[in-house]
């Protein structure tokens, strides 16, 4: 630091920043929060500070861990004394530096040097300060802060225009950068982040319908209805003779799709970014549990014998670069007939347009006839966009399925003994951050999977109990469920009727989790098709 520069500064700040907006209710009120701060920072402390407050240590993009299991962070809790008198107060930067040095620990000496650092950190921070250090590690902040108050709070604090904050989140997929250059080169910095060949988008996603008329209502009274596919969300880049694909959550799965490669390489054009889907089949092309879907994008090794075993299908249904072009601005309809020209038919999504009601259900029943999830309903005059969910895509599916997080897990018991089996399943609350337990399982997985679940989640661990562990909610599991019951036994106040898992979706985060409010809506929409009894709560 030269001798003209501010200080560092003190987590302490960061600290009672989480504290203060966790028991803020307004969003205006958190988003002048954020922008207080942010503008109080550094430059170099600003993108740490933002990954930090939203509690996820790394871009998402960043494939960094930091491997700290529970035995590891027991030990190291179990030896904090009290601050020592005198010591130098952590800086916001000494906090992140350490995580990215625990990260990045290797070696049969690791779990020793972890440990260390651990030590260190929780050793001189306050009470207050360690009790936001764990949040952290354990990845629920709890205060509020999702990306999308996040990107309002970076817009505020640059004084510039939100909708520029979020296009460039799509396209960097960072918001600590995108925090650093939109308040030190303001809305110019911005606009110079636009689409890149071979670097991820973050994808658009959509908006769950309730009814077929909402869909026509939104979009005008016609729409384009595509199947929604049972697979794994793919974006496929290639300038030249390069090409890199990506997951939904960015991550580079080039390496196990080499007949995507192939295809890609294969197309007249050297310059586009593709976006579809893959999906598992068998012999006779129908779709396979997405499970084998998710042990290709696992592989490491044998990727050959593994393409043999569980074959893909490639289904493609946008484009947002062509030649030297984006096509992110540019309408749906207009993405859609480029690229029919740029593919052959057989990979495109299986696509009509609707007028009415009875269109859109009869493509519904046929995508679920042919295995798929559903099916997705995009305006014909949408741009690609990310941030908040506009309606101008939606997805329609049977609405006996979520998507939730697992939060804890017992051991089993019987033929299930020595496994992890229980799971405590949540949805995510977007008021507080957190996650609503909404009750448990132990059905829809083989014992194999049992095995695997009880090896990740104990790694996955924040605290052990006599029946088993708190964990932090990164596995995402799809559960079908009977019925949604107000239930005294749940802070959230409902629980699932025999609910089962459908398959682990190693494809999507936490912040993927189906939320509170949507279950609360499921809840009532039952009572469109039956009646209430005595005492049912609406």
């Amino acid at each position: 630091m030269t001798p003209d520069a501010p200080p560092d500064t003190p987590y302490a700040r960061l600290s009672g920043l989480a504290r203060t907006l966790a028991a803020t209710r307004r969003r205006l009120e958190k988003r002048a929060l954020l922008a207080a701060f942010l503008c109080s920072l550094r430059k170099d402390e600003v993108a740490p500070a933002v990954h930090l407050i939203v509690g996820r240590i790394f871009a998402e993009a960043d494939g960094r861990t930091l491997k700290v299991g529970w035995a590891t962070l027991k030990r190291a809790l179990s030896d904090v004394r009290q601050t020592t008198l005198g010591a130098e107060p952590l800086t916001v930067l000494e906090v992140a530096r350490a995580f990215a040095q625990i990260a990045a620990t290797e070696g049969p000496e690791s779990v020793k040097v972890r440990r260390r650092i651990l030590d260190s950190l929780l050793g001189r921070g306050t009470a207050d300060e360690r009790e936001i250090l764990l949040r952290t590690i354990f990845g629920e902040m709890r205060i509020g802060v999702n990306e999308g108050v996040m990107l309002d709070g970076i817009a505020d604090a640059a004084q510039v225009d939100p909708e520029a904050v979020r296009t460039a989140q799509m396209f960097l997929g960072d918001l600590g950068t995108v925090a650093e250059v939109a308040l030190f080169e303001g809305a110019e910095g911005l606009a110079r982040h636009r689409i890149r060949l071979l670097a991820p988008v973050k994808p658009m996603l959509a908006e769950l319908a309730k009814t077929p008329e909402e869909i026509l209502e939104e979009h005008g009274g016609v729409t384009a209805v595509e199947v929604k596919f049972d697979g794994a969300r793919i974006q496929i880049h290639r300038d030249g003779d390069r090409v890199r694909i990506f997951s939904r959550r960015l991550s580079d799965v080039t390496a196990g799709l080499p007949e995507v490669v192939e295809f890609a390489r294969a197309l007249p054009t050297p310059r586009f970014i593709l976006e579809g889907e893959a999906v598992a089949v068998d012999a006779e092309g129908r779709p396979l549990p997405f499970q084998d879907l998710m042990r290709r994008f696992r592989r490491v090794h044998g990727i050959e014998a593994a393409r043999e075993a569980i074959p893909l299908r490639l289904y493609l249904f946008d484009l947002l670069y062509l030649g030297d072009a984006s096509l992110v601005d540019a309408p749906y309809e207009q993405r859609w007939t480029l690229l029919e020209g740029l593919v052959p038919r057989e990979v495109l999504a299986t696509r009509r347009i609707a007028h009415t009601k009875g269109e859109i259900e009869s493509g519904l029943a046929e995508a679920l006839a042919a295995g798929h999830e559903g099916i997705m309903a995009k305006a014909l005059a949408s741009p690609y966009t990310v941030g908040t969910r506009r309606k101008r895509w939606f997805k329609l599916k049977p609405a006996d399925l979520l998507d939730v997080a697992i939060v804890a897990a017992e051991w089993g018991s019987g033929r299930r003994e020595g496994w992890l089996s229980n799971y405590w399943l949540a949805v995510r609350d977007a008021k507080t951050g957190g996650f609503q337990m909404i009750g448990k399982t132990f059905k829809g997985l083989t014992d194999a999977e049992f095995a695997s679940m009880t090896e990740r989640l104990r790694s996955l661990a924040v605290s052990e109990e006599r029946w088993g562990f708190h964990v932090r909610p990164e596995v995402v599991v799809e559960v079908a469920y009977n019925e949604i019951q107000r239930s005294p036994h749940y802070p959230s106040g409902f629980a699932l009727r025999f609910a089962r898992i459908v398959r682990i979706r190693d494809d999507k985060g936490p912040s993927d989790v189906d939320s509170y409010a949507r279950l609360k809506d499921l809840y009532a929409r039952q009572f469109e098709r039956k009646g209430r009894g005595p005492g049912v709560r609406r």
